[in-house]
């Protein structure tokens, strides 16, 4: 996807074959790119972890002896662990500036462009921007070209891997800025989400016309309520845990099976309250990222 346009099919059989291998080849780049992309934040993560480990060790937290595996379960601050989104930005960033320093060396010295010129060319080519105003083994010969060529594939590749990676994890960061936007913006303009609002601030109150609100879906689950007075309620009265259960929805097996897990300390894959919202899930990179790391709004 890179296109500098300086090779291009001349017939009309070269241009359908283009545009019905295009589908498959891209395709295949796409699921390339992502593997990748997973692969590097799993290896980011177990280094990282293991450094965590080690900090942890040094400030006492953990036993000396202290292995991966059963006993992990007994200590609260690493299940569920995951690396944070600005130090794998801060990662592959360096790992990205590295990469294009070392091939716009090899440019300047083999094509004869300046520093600057061969760090706009890596950036344009690694993101696949691809202008075509630069554009590297174009002369006719080269001293060692064979060499030349292959380094020059080597560095393309590693680039347009890592600025991919870096412009996922980039994506992640704006997500969370347009969250948050979009949440003082509900906030601040609708009249409803301050209504909302208050309404959440007492957890444990039940406002009068909510148990008849919801008289329709609780009869099928939980049967009749032994109150008599099933519309109002003081707001300083206690309320029972069948009652609770029932006006917020929540299943007594669901929360059986979370206190259960808490207590023991088994590791979760999926995070239950996960607050879903227009960005959470997210497909190819982007679910890629929200598994693996640990996103740092205030939301989450």
């Amino acid at each position: 996807t890179v296109g500098f346009g300086m090779t291009t099919p001349a017939t009309v059989a070269g241009k359908v074959f283009l545009i019905i291998y295009g589908l498959f080849g891209c395709a295949g780049t796409i699921l390339f790119f992502n593997l990748f992309l997973e692969r590097i934040i799993s290896l980011l993560a177990f280094i990282m972890k293991a450094c965590y480990e080690r900090q942890l060790r040094r400030s006492g937290l953990l036993p000396p002896n202290f292995r991966r595996g059963p006993a992990m379960a007994g200590v609260g601050s690493l299940v569920g662990w995951k690396p944070s989104v600005y130090h794998v930005l801060l990662i592959l960033g360096i790992f990205a500036v590295t990469i294009s320093c070392c091939a716009s060396a090899m440019y300047t010295a083999v094509e004869g462009w300046n520093y600057v010129d061969s760090l706009y060319y890596c950036f344009v080519t690694f993101s696949t921007i691809g202008f075509g105003d630069l554009v590297s083994s174009q002369n006719a010969a080269y001293q060692n070209q064979g060499l030349y060529r292959f380094g020059n594939f080597v560095f393309i590749l590693m680039g347009v891997c890592c600025i991919y990676s870096l412009f996922n994890v980039i994506s992640i960061l704006i997500k969370q800025v347009l969250n948050w936007v979009l949440k003082k913006l509900e906030c601040s303009c609708c009249p409803k989400c301050r209504k909302s609002s208050a309404r959440l601030g007492r957890r444990n109150a039940i406002t009068p016309g909510a148990r008849l609100r919801r008289r329709n879906i609780s009869m099928d689950t939980e049967g009749q309520y032994d109150s008599d007075t099933e519309g109002r309620r003081l707001s300083g009265e206690m309320i029972s845990m069948r009652e609770l259960t029932a006006s917020n929805k929540v299943s007594l097996a669901i929360l059986q099976k979370q206190l259960s897990e808490t207590a023991n300390g088994y590791p979760r894959n999926v995070c239950i309250n996960t607050r879903q919202n227009g960005f959470s899930a997210g497909v190819g990179a982007l679910a890629i990222m929200n598994n693996r790391l640990a996103e740092t709004s205030d939301s989450r």
